[in-house]
């Protein structure tokens, strides 16, 4: 069954002009899908348009076709495939998010599936097939070659987000010892060189990787230059098991655009190149602004209403049980409440502003670690500037408050104990903020995914007891 609410209804032209497209006035946005395109696509699959339906999608980057099976509903998306398949192209099922991708595959006739596959590389191959159910992969590696299912299968036993598994097999290598000529002859012929490269890797006679040869010094050399004069002089070289995290901080880091890959004996086994590491790196990216918002690592707008919640849920239930804590430290401090309702009306305010001001530097603290820029060399300078930030917003915002409170409610005495808590809680959300990502990261545990909730924690707990406790011993 399809969310009625979810579907994106094709428009029907008049019955007098049956090649009209209806127009949809809208701000053109870069990089995004003409609704008026999509609109069309969706009439033709209507009208079971096969021609007109290939005519649309064949001016579209595989990029943009995956983007509009994810965006319209499943049963738009079923009846597209069926009238579109025999022109499916193998680089829209990498393109696409992991449960369409699969929801696709099941729709999509072997033999189509088959040449789809046959078109991808095998770092592409690996990425479509690693995340499939045990029947979906076997389908996909029974239509590739043999040498093609060797390497994806090796691939797969290396573990999961390593370099491994990112790396293609396919790479463009040459002796150490080759000159330019020999490297433009041997390229000319080979019928094994990726499809796209931008380097030639030297290797030793033992198939080590001694160094990178770009393509454009290649070519603007004359014949007689050897090889070896030509490296770069920057050259890394990525362990086969190395995070893939890690390699793509490398890419970032050192502006590289590709890498070789060795294995433990230090042996060329494949090459990564700029455009998956930039890919690794976006998806970094992206968990950590999901685990830090709560709604899961592989929250997608594709999934379903029952996966979404299944991922939400754990979170809302730990925010739940930290709501609880807060509210029992205010219990505690009933009597004052009732006797001073300002109080309640004011507390809110204080715990708020500490976490917001927890979050601000909560989020530089797991930005800077993810970037490794927060390190053990600078780790108190980062939590001591933002304590200071903390300690002068406080006194900031103090001021503003007990102005608030005076006009408000004509209290003295309240002016002066918001300000107090004001000034406490924002220190504690610059301290919290940042020690709690960094601790957690020497814990083993991964400081965009907890840290939120015990800053958020510490801020209601301390902004409310400093508030309360401080009013019920002055005041009362």
């Amino acid at each position: 069954m399809t969310d009625e609410t979810d579907q994106i209804t094709p428009s029907r032209p008049p019955e007098d002009e049956p090649e009209a497209t209806p127009e949809v006035e809208t701000e053109e946005t870069p990089y995004q899908l003409d609704p008026k395109r999509i609109s069309a696509i969706l009439y033709a699959v209507e009208t079971d348009d096969r021609e007109g339906l290939t005519a649309l999608l064949e001016p579209l980057h595989p990029a943009d076709i995956a983007d509009l099976l994810e965006q319209i509903n499943a049963y738009d998306r079923r009846r597209l495939i069926q009238l579109y398949d025999r022109e499916f192209d193998g680089e829209i099922l990498s393109e696409l998010e992991e449960g369409v991708r699969e929801d696709v595959i099941d729709l999509l006739r072997p033999a189509v599936l088959a040449d789809a596959v046959r078109e991808l590389e095998t770092d592409d191959v690996v990425d479509l097939v690693e995340d499939l159910d045990e029947p979906q992969q076997e389908a996909i590696l029974d239509v590739l070659e043999d040498a093609d299912r060797v390497a994806v299968e090796q691939a797969l036993s290396y573990p999961e987000y390593s370099a491994g598994r990112l790396m293609q097999r396919e790479t463009a290598k040459a002796p150490e010892h080759w000159t330019v000529g020999d490297c433009i002859d041997y390229l000319r012929k080979s019928e094994d060189l990726p499809d796209q490269f931008y380097h030639v890797i030297l290797v030793d006679p033992k198939m080590r990787p001694v160094g990178n040869v770009t393509l454009g010094r290649i070519m603007s050399s004359p014949r007689a230059v050897k090889l070896a004069d030509l490296v770069e002089d920057i050259f890394t070289v990525i362990p086969v098991t190395q995070d893939q995290a890690d390699v793509a901080y490398a890419f970032n880091q050192y502006h590289l655009i590709s890498a070789p890959v060795v294995d433990e004996d230090e042996r060329l086994v494949g090459m990564i190149t700029i455009d998956d590491a930039m890919v690794v790196l976006d998806e970094e990216h992206e968990e950590d602004i999901l685990r830090l918002a709560g709604v899961g690592e592989e929250s997608a707008l594709s999934d379903n209403v029952t996966e979404t919640t299944k991922q939400r849920l754990p979170w809302l239930a730990v925010n739940l049980a930290t709501a609880i804590i807060a509210s029992l430290v205010i219990a505690q401090f009933e009597h004052a409440i009732e006797t001073l309702v300002a109080l309640a009306v004011l507390m809110p305010i204080v715990a708020s502003m500490g976490g917001n001001a927890g979050t601000q530097s909560l989020t530089v603290a797991v930005r800077a670690l993810a970037t490794k820029d927060l390190t053990g060399a600078n780790v108190w300078r980062v939590i001591r500037r933002e304590t200071l930030v903390g300690l002068v917003n406080g006194i900031v915002f103090a001021l503003v408050m007990a102005v608030v409170e005076l006009i408000w409610f004509g209290s003295v005495g309240i002016a002066y104990v918001i300000a107090a808590a004001m000034v406490i809680n924002l220190v504690v959300a610059g301290l919290a903020g940042a020690g709690i990502p960094i601790l957690l990261e020497k814990l083993g545990v991964d400081p965009a995914l907890a840290s939120g909730t015990f800053v958020t924690t510490v801020t209601d707990v301390v902004g409310f007891f400093a508030f309360l406790g401080m009013a019920t011993w002055f005041l009362l």
